[in-house]
């Protein structure tokens, strides 16, 4: 029986180079978001819980490697891996999860006073470095989406689900 694809996919070149040309103009701050301001644990966090809203099973694999490699614990990564808030996530971290996931589910559209609140919790810089990360997160995802959207396509509906 041939399965619906229900992935989140770019819905055009328009939608895949807004992300591209976010990321582009902040590199200034990419390398400092990943190698200072946020700890390699959060990242991987906040990048799972992406990707478990976008359905993506290249990043979700990834991710997940790479959440043990920075010490996440097996039954934090098995609740992220849930779309679950690990009930031991860092007390600082949960607003940015908890926005992580409202952001994704949002189409990377959030409210201007849910990004105030991630400002006044994180501040400028902070608030600035998670939605990089949140930002290159959602272009992996919907790329690797997109490639199995082809996939599923060219082979009748039974591969790319």
């Amino acid at each position: 029986m041939k399965q619906k694809f229900h992935k989140r996919t770019y819905l055009g070149l328009g939608e895949a180079w807004e992300d591209f040309r976010y990321i582009i103009s902040r590199r200034p701050l990419i390398q400092r978001a990943m190698r200072e301001l946020l700890s390699p644990a959060f990242r991987e966090r906040l990048m799972l819980v992406v990707t478990e809203v976008h359905g993506c099973r290249y990043c979700r694999t990834h991710h997940a490697s790479g959440a043990l490699k920075a010490g996440i614990a097996d039954d934090e990564l098995a609740d992220l891996l849930a779309g679950e808030i690990p009930a031991n996530t860092p007390e600082e971290e949960i607003p940015a999860m908890i926005y992580g996931r409202y952001w994704a589910e949002s189409g990377a559209q959030p409210d201007p006073e849910d990004v105030q609140d991630l400002i006044d919790v994180y501040g400028e810089e902070m608030a600035e470095a998670i939605h990089i990360v949140l930002r290159m997160i959602r272009m992996g995802n919907l790329m690797g989406n997109t490639a199995d959207y082809i996939l599923y396509r060219l082979t009748f509906g039974r591969a790319g689900v």
